[in-house]
């Protein structure tokens, strides 16, 4: 009852009677006896707002006059409050005053930063972030910003939410097709170019039912003519949604994506082509070519790109931290596109989700190329680059636990380092990678033959972009290290790697190796946390520390040792092989004796799911 009490509004020594019969004026005593400081609301207190600031956040200097309003607005807060309706045609007049001294500073990166007052040394709301506590990043040099605008040539844009819907309809197309089953197979009844047409208008015909189901209306359109050639605009799309999706996300179309770039192969065919009536291959948009379009490329110039496009991660960060860069991050966002939607005639929207992308990007280089990055750092803290301690030697003997090669330690702590070195460069120019060999498999001049390559009838392709750039990534490596041990032949179009399809399948499962070890190794000090586990792990392995040389130098040792071909000729140190040991070692990774650490540590499968 006392809480009630105390939330009871105060009516000034007026009682009950008084003001059911109406004697007093209310106002007029409330007015005679007025509220302490501590009692006014807080819209009371904000109602002055200072000379120079924007009158809707009332903490950032104003940089605009809207004429229609006659208020002072900042950039952010005027493209909010006039996004739509009819605010959106009011004029605006830049405002030349001079910054006003106050709380807020601006930051080097060019993004306003905000102090909060209000928070108080006892407050611990984390809730309340304090935009100063973001991470701040000096200017970008000219180097630097053209290199996004090199990336974002490789770089798919995000697709949007209508997108998302046909692209459903494409795998569920792709799905049910039997496309491959039916093509790439010695079959002498019917012409093989035949074959190809009736399987591509199949899956043209399966995506059109499917819209008329999920899409009464577009889809009735669809059907007007009964042509595909007169549709090929929209089947064209729907490929590209396919083949931009798979770039942005690896691990998704794994059973589908092979079935659709290998019908695309063979429309671009001559003949497929004449009896098909229409092509069905159109460019994949990219980041740079939307901006480029718009007039906007000087965007990816701006010194807070790096701040907008940025990859928040929560590794040794509080959350007051992380919710400081979040608020960084979705300023910059705002303050470019409200820029350029206002200097060229994109749409903002469309500036987000060039950004948007970009960041998708950013998370692809920390999940699959940053753990290449963790296990070099973990080789070279762990072991000695010449002189091995005591149980630390990383030497393996051809013909011993499975091994093909012969490497002291110092030789293979070298071909390790370059491994993992190489890796880390081949992630990082995945999106490049991935552009060149869809350029290679859907060339209209290279042609591919079915043929036995051990593992069935496959596409062998010749692929000299993707070579080309390989060989690139690799003198860079080498260049990187300063020597090099093994083999430099990169496999491209012979049995070992048929086409650029296998080579790309081959490296983007990099990380689903490096991950799993990572993630296990980051998790042992929070196992030693539990006293159960901590006497476990000293009584197996000494220490927390023994337990982490263990499991690394039994990858170090036999994720490198050549093994894991088909045959011994096949097996050894070349660009492919290396991965192709590391392979062998997650699929013998139940036998190993510290196997029950990595289900401690949530550990399920090196290979994920294929949904």
């Amino acid at each position: 009852m006392a809480s009630t009490q105390e939330n009871l509004p105060k009516t000034n020594g007026l009682t009950l009677a008084e003001i059911l019969d109406k004697d007093v004026d209310i106002q007029e005593r409330v007015a005679v006896d007025p509220m302490d400081d501590s009692e006014k609301s807080d819209d009371e207190g904000a109602q002055e707002v200072k000379e120079g600031y924007c009158v809707e956040c009332e903490d950032q200097p104003a940089e605009l006059l809207c004429k229609e309003c006659s208020d002072q607005f900042c950039a952010v807060c005027f493209a909010a409050q006039h996004r739509k309706g009819t605010r959106k045609g009011h004029y605006t007049t830049p405002l030349v005053t001079a910054e006003p001294k106050s709380q807020t500073k601006k930051a080097p990166n060019g993004v306003e930063s905000q102090k909060d007052e209000e928070m108080t040394d006892g407050d611990s709301d984390d809730e309340e972030v304090r935009e100063d506590e973001a991470p701040v990043t000096t200017s970008l040099d000219n180097k630097a910003k053209e290199q996004y605008v090199h990336r974002s040539k490789f770089i798919p844009l995000r697709l949007t939410y209508g997108e998302r819907k046909y692209l459903r309809l494409l795998e569920a197309a792709l799905t049910v097709s039997e496309y491959t089953d039916k093509i790439d197979v010695y079959v002498f009844n019917k012409s093989r170019a035949k074959r190809i047409v009736a399987q591509i208008r199949e899956i043209c015909s399966i995506i059109s039912g499917l819209l008329v189901a999920a899409d009464y209306k577009t889809g009735q359109e669809l059907f007007e003519s009964r042509d595909f050639s007169a549709n090929a605009d929209f089947y064209r799309r729907i490929f590209e949604l396919g083949r931009r999706h798979k770039i942005m996300n690896p691990e998704k179309m794994r059973n589908t994506y092979g079935k659709l770039i290998y019908m695309l192969q063979d429309s671009q065919m001559p003949e497929i082509q004449d009896m098909l009536g229409f092509g069905v291959v159109s460019p994949i948009r990219t980041v740079y070519t939307v901006l480029e379009e718009g007039g906007a490329l000087d965007m990816l110039r701006e010194d807070i790109i790096d701040i907008a496009t940025s990859e928040i991660g929560a590794e040794d960060r509080s959350r007051r931290e992380i919710q400081g860069a979040i608020k960084a991050k979705e300023r910059a966002i705002e303050k470019l596109a409200y820029k350029y939607s206002r200097s060229t005639d994109m749409d903002d929207e469309l500036l987000k989700q060039c950004l948007y992308s970009i960041g998708d990007n950013n998370a692809f280089l920390r999940t699959n190329r940053d753990p290449c990055e963790k296990l070099i750092q973990y080789l070279k803290k762990y072991f000695h680059p010449t002189t091995p301690d005591s149980g630390r030697s990383l030497a393996i003997r051809s013909g011993r636990n499975g091994a093909r090669l012969t490497h002291g330690h110092e030789k293979q702590y070298s071909y390790c380092l370059q491994s993992l070195t190489l890796w880390k460069e081949i992630l990082g120019d995945m999106f490049e990678l991935w552009s060149l060999a869809e350029d290679d498999l859907l060339s209209e001049t290279i042609s591919y033959r079915l043929r036995d390559t051990g593992q069935g009838l496959n596409r062998v392709q010749p692929a000299p972009k993707t070579a080309r750039k390989m060989h690139n990534i690799l003198h860079r490596a080498q260049a990187n290290i300063g020597y090099w041990v093994g083999s430099s032949v990169v496999h491209m179009g012979d049995h070992n790697v048929p086409n650029a399809h296998f080579f790309l399948d081959k490296y983007t499962q990099v990380y689903r190796i490096t991950n799993p070890i990572c993630n296990t190794l980051g998790k042992i000090p929070e196992l030693m946390k539990k006293p159960s586990l901590k006497k476990f792990v000293e009584t197996e392995y000494g220490s927390e520390e023994g337990l982490m040389v263990e499991i690394l130098g039994d990858f170090f040792r036999h994720g490198f040792d050549g093994s894991g071909a088909d045959n011994f000729f096949d097996a050894g140190s070349c660009i492919d092989g290396r991965l192709t040991s590391a392979w062998e070692w997650c699929n013998n990774l139940e036998k190993k004796k510290y196997f029950p650490v990595f289900l401690l540590t949530g550990f399920w499968s090196f290979d994920g799911e294929f949904n």
